[in-house]
């Protein structure tokens, strides 16, 4: 006899993607670092470049050189994206993402991406073949507003036709557990990109993962 299938807690899971499914937290580092040195501002330490990873583009590159004037924030932006478009295609999915997007998807789940990138870059990355078609929705900082602003995530929700408690918001920095605090949704945190895990305890995930592995298997047995 078969062993029932487990009711589904949340209908639809957001997933950040930069250090969440995506492995480039290392390469944006070295860009928000490369940029500001570039403009003439006081290298920012990795520690600082990564905090401001999952922030809008405009916000991220003003609090990681706060020795730039305002006046050179157009061409910080242009001299990061620029070191970006350089090594893009050296950075994909981390392991075992796309078959924990099948399995989700098999069970019923609606899956949207809630992000700090550009529809522009987000774009290029959800055209790929391998990504075509696995996602519901999406959402991105420069259309909306900068996470921890719930905007982007509350749009997903009434897009797709979800309440807050059928949510579930999945992300790599406080600024994405944050955003799930102020949409009303519960949240899961990984440990494996831009920010320390020993800050989220006060943001109150329901569980953080180490790996995608343990981030598919605690999906599968508790979403």
């Amino acid at each position: 006899m078969t062993e029932p299938s487990r009711a589904r807690r949340f209908d639809l899971i957001a997933f950040d993607w930069d250090g969440t499914l995506y492995d480039s937290t290392q390469l944006i580092v070295r860009c928000i670092q490369n940029a500001v040195v570039d403009v003439g501002g006081a290298r920012p330490s990795e520690t600082d470049a990564a905090w401001v990873i999952g922030l809008g583009l405009a916000e991220a590159l003003a609090r990681a050189a706060p020795d730039v004037p305002r006046e050179k924030y157009q061409a910080l932006g242009a001299r990061y994206r620029y070191h970006y478009l350089q090594h893009q295609d050296d950075v994909m999915l981390f392991d075992g993402v796309l078959g924990m997007l099948d399995a989700l998807r098999a069970r019923g789940h609606l899956l949207a991406v809630a992000t700090g990138k550009s529809r522009r870059g987000l774009n290029e990355a959800l055209g790929t073949v391998a990504l075509r078609d696995r996602f519901d929705a999406s959402r991105t900082a420069d259309e909306t507003f900068g996470k921890p602003h719930p905007r982007m995530l509350l749009e997903l929700m009434d897009e797709l036709d979800v309440p807050p408690e059928r949510t579930l918001m999945i992300g790599d920095t406080t600024h994405d557990l944050q955003l799930a605090i102020n949409a009303g949704c519960a949240s899961v945190g990984v440990s494996y990109g831009a920010h320390a895990p020993d800050g989220f305890e006060p943001l109150s995930p329901l569980h953080v993962a180490h790996s995608v592995a343990s981030l598919t298997e605690w999906l599968l047995a508790n979403a």
